[in-house]
C-alpha cells in the first residue's frame, strides 16, 4: 500500500546510528511527532538524547542506510499485502508497544486482521520428536478454530507444525502469526518457503528487520519478545534445556503474559525445558482447553466461539465410532478410520476437548 510521510521519517528513525527504543521514546515525547525530531535543531535534540545521537539526527544517512530506507519505501508501494507498522500507526499492535522495548516499525506482509484476534504464541525445539510436532499440530488446529491467533517464529519443528496446525482450521477466521529473524523479503529456513506462503495468505509475517537482513544468530533470540508480545500467553510444546524458546518462556514472563508448559517423560531430553519451566511456575497444560479457559479466551465476552463444543458434533466426525473403551494407540486408529496420523490426532483433540475421549500414558487413547 502507499506509503506516508511518517513511514519515511519512522524508517530514517529507525535507522540512525545510536537510536533505540529508549531514546526514542524520548525523542517523540519532547518533540512530540517524528516529523518534528527532524526539524528539530541540534541543540535542542542534544538536550533529548546527547550530542553523539543529535549529530547523527542532523546528518544525512550514510550510503548503507540510506539504500535501505528506499528499499523499504519500494516495497511497501509495491503490493497492498505488504505494510510498515510504525509506533504512529493505527495498526500497530498496542500489547506490544506496551510491552516495553517495541520496535519502531515492524515490516509486515499479508492480512493485518491477523491482530485484531486473541493470541496464542506456541514455541519449542527445531529438533522435535513426531509426536511433539503432532501435539504442536492438534493444539494450534484447536486454538486456531475457536478464532484464536497462533504466533509463532516459522522455524522448523514445533514452530512449524504450530503454523500448519493454524492453517489447517476450518473456521474462515483461523489466523497465524510468524515472526521471522530475517528481513521481510527473505524466508529463512528455505525449506517453509511453501509454508510461509501460505501464512501470507491465512495471516501475517512479521519482522523488525530491514529488508535483506540475513540469517544472523543474534537475530533470532531478539525477535522472541516480540512473539511473546503479540500475544497473551506462551505455550512451549516441548523443550530441551538449550531451546530458544525458553528464552521466549523468561520474555513473556517479563511482560506479563502466561507461560504455560507441556510435559512429557521424565527420561526424554525434548521435554527437559517444559519440565524446567514448570518447576519455575509455568502451568502445566495437557489440552488446547487448559490454556483457553485460564487466559478466558472460551468465552463468549472474548468474542470467541465458546470451546465447549458438544461431543456428538465429533461423534459426526467419525473418529469417535472406531474409539472403543479399550485403549487404542494412533496407528491402530489410523489403521480403522483410513484417515492420516494428522486428521486422527487432531480429531482425537477435538473429542477430548469435547469430553469424549481421554489420553492414557504412551499414546494410547480409550473413549470416555
Amino acid at each position: 500500500m502507499p506509503h506516508s510521510p511518517d513511514d519515511e521519517s519512522f524508517l530514517r528513525l529507525s535507522l540512525t546510528r545510536g537510536i533505540g527504543a529508549r531514546s526514542a521514546h524520548k525523542l517523540l515525547s519532547e518533540m512530540g511527532d517524528v516529523n518534528a525530531v527532524f526539524s528539530a535543531n541540534e541543540a535542542a535534540l542534544t538536550a533529548c538524547v546527547g550530542a553523539a545521537a543529535a549529530r547523527a539526527l542532523k546528518a544525512p544517512l550514510p550510503e548503507a542506510a540510506a539504500e535501505k530506507l528506499a528499499a523499504a519505501i519500494a516495497w511497501i508501494d509495491q503490493s497492498s499485502t505488504h505494510h510498515l507498522l510504525t509506533w504512529s500507526h493505527e495498526r500497530y499492535p498496542k500489547a506490544l508497544l506496551e510491552s516495553g522495548d517495541a520496535p519502531l516499525v515492524l515490516y509486515a506482509k499479508g492480512e493485518l486482521d491477523a491482530l485484531d484476534s486473541p493470541a496464542i504464541a506456541m514455541v519449542g525445539s527445531r529438533n522435535c520428536s513426531q509426536g511433539g510436532a503432532d501435539t504442536a499440530t492438534a493444539f494450534a488446529q484447536s486454538f486456531a478454530e475457536q478464532g484464536v491467533t497462533v504466533v509463532s517464529g516459522l522455524a522448523l519443528g514445533i514452530d512449524a507444525a504450530a503454523h500448519l496446525g493454524a492453517l489447517r482450521a476450518a473456521n474462515p477466521k483461523a489466523r497465524t502469526i510468524a515472526v521471522i529473524g530475517t528481513g521481510i523479503d527473505r524466508v529463512y529456513p528455505a525449506r517453509n518457503k511453501t509454508l510461509a506462503h501460505s501464512i501470507v495468505e491465512r495471516g501475517l509475517i512479521v519482522s523488525e528487520y530491514p529488508l535483506g537482513t540475513p540469517p544472523l544468530a543474534e537475530n533470532f533470540p531478539r525477535r522472541n519478545r516480540i512473539i511473546s508480545g503479540l500475544s497473551q500467553g506462551v505455550l512451549v510444546v516441548e523443550a530441551s534445556m538449550a531451546s530458544g524458546s525458553l528464552i521466549t518462556a523468561r520474555l513473556a514472563g517479563e511482560q506479563g503474559r502466561e507461560v504455560f508448559a507441556i510435559p512429557g517423560s521424565i527420561h526424554s531430553t525434548f521435554h527437559k525445558g517444559c519440565h524446567h519451566l514448570i518447576k519455575q511456575g509455568a502451568k502445566l497444560v495437557e489440552t488446547a482447553q487448559d490454556v483457553l479457559e485460564e487466559l478466558r479466551l472460551n468465552t463468549n465476552e472474548s468474542g470467541i466461539t465458546n470451546a465447549n463444543t458438544s461431543s456428538a458434533s465429533h461423534e459426526a466426525s467419525g473418529i469417535a465410532k472406531f474409539l472403543e473403551h479399550d485403549p487404542l494407540d494412533v496407528d491402530s486408529l489410523v489403521a480403522r478410520s483410513g484417515l492420516t496420523v494428522e486428521q486422527v490426532v487432531t480429531e482425537l483433540t477435538l473429542l477430548e476437548l469435547a469430553g469424549g475421549a481421554e489420553q492414557l500414558t504412551g499414546g494410547l487413547w480409550q473413549r470416555r
